[in-house]
């Protein structure tokens, strides 16, 4: 059934895409969002730079006529957290994103991973940039999608710059903008005991679902549900 935001809620949602891919992945959560009478803008990142793909997100956060909720899966994280400064940005969505602090980068927050953590199948850098092994894809990033949906992501991968990973926030927006956290259980990206103490430094209100990486493509309507809890400011 299709309702409207709620009265005083954010009815902007602007989504950011992570590394490896590019936003296609966020259109079920798309779709979901505008069923339900919200205005949603996909943001499509170059993943060069942290710093570009922040100026790129205010120029899309720019065009919104209001309070607007910023959201960011995986590397998108920390291109949300530098971009949320925006006074159009009234919250802060982390979908088993990266949250990081003050000087802090991708390449930081990943140098001592948890005890048994799986390890990221990213191949050696080649002029500059990364790619995941086609053949390990689905396992690490996708575990929870239809086969040939994993194959697609994997085969229409983005080049990700070496460069976007060593990008350093400089101002963390969910120091002074509510956030949100949606730990992916089954993530074997970035390690859940690692996102859920990236949401506890933010102070985040959370959730855990059983997902992948990707669980913002395999659970659209529980991804979209989480983002309109930021937008109307519900906390419970």
């Amino acid at each position: 059934m299709s309702t409207t935001p709620e009265a005083g809620a954010a009815k902007n949602v602007v989504l950011v895409h992570g590394g490896f891919v590019d936003g296609s992945g966020w259109r079920g959560v798309h779709d979901a969002l505008r069923a339900d009478g919200y205005r949603v803008s996909v943001v499509q990142n170059p993943t060069l730079s942290l710093e570009g793909d922040a100026a790129t997100t205010k120029r899309v956060l720019d065009a919104q006529d209001g309070p607007t909720v910023l959201v960011g899966h995986s590397y998108g994280g920390a291109v949300i957290t530098e971009a949320g400064t925006h006074e159009n940005v009234s919250a802060l969505v982390y979908i088993t994103a990266f949250a990081p602090d003050k000087g802090e980068s991708v390449n930081t927050l990943i140098a001592d991973p948890p005890p048994g953590a799986p390890v990221p199948p990213i191949l050696p850098p080649v002029d500059g940039f990364l790619f995941l092994d086609r053949e390990k894809f689905a396992a690490s990033f996708a575990g929870d999608l239809p086969v040939d949906d994993a194959q697609f992501l994997a085969d229409s991968q983005v080049p990700w710059g070496v460069a976007a990973l060593a990008g350093a926030v400089t101002e963390p927006a969910w120091q002074t903008k509510p956030s949100y956290y949606l730990v992916a259980t089954d993530d074997r990206m970035i390690p859940p005991p690692a996102q859920r103490l990236m949401a506890e430094r933010a102070g985040a209100t959370v959730a855990e679902t059983g997902g992948s990486h990707a669980v913002y493509v395999s659970k659209p309507d529980e991804v979209a549900a989480f983002i309109k809890k930021a937008a109307s400011g519900t906390t419970a």
